[in-house]
């Protein structure tokens, strides 16, 4: 892979990790809610479980993107950099929020083309 993919999927991977914290730890916390536009903290608290399920989520797409930095293997990272793309297609799309969708699958689909030049 060249540099600008290695320093591309290096910060998409560092997006997913920061994703894992806001999901995980800060969900019911003023940075969490205020992030993810919740209605307020009781909707917080009821739905934190389900955060820390897609912040687990997010976890394996960071975790798959530092592999492929460590492994250099340009199939691995062209999957999870898919995976990436596709999780934010379908969270913009069923959450009707478009930031999604440049928060994930924007920067996902520079990288990725970024490997094929």
């Amino acid at each position: 892979m060249n540099y600008l993919s290695l320093i591309l999927i290096g910060f998409i991977a560092l997006i997913h990790v920061y994703i894992v914290i806001l999901e995980m730890l800060l969900w019911t916390k003023p940075r969490g809610i205020k992030a993810f536009g919740l209605k307020n903290k009781e909707f917080a608290e009821e739905t934190k479980i389900l955060a820390a399920n897609q912040g687990l989520y997010n976890g394996f797409l960071a975790g798959g993107l530092f592999w492929s930095l460590i492994s250099e293997k340009t199939d691995v990272a062209i999957y999870f950099l898919i995976c990436v793309f596709v999780a934010g297609v379908y969270g913009a799309y069923s959450t009707k929020k478009t930031k999604i969708f440049f928060i994930q699958s924007i920067p996902a689909l520079i990288a990725f083309l970024s490997i094929f030049i």
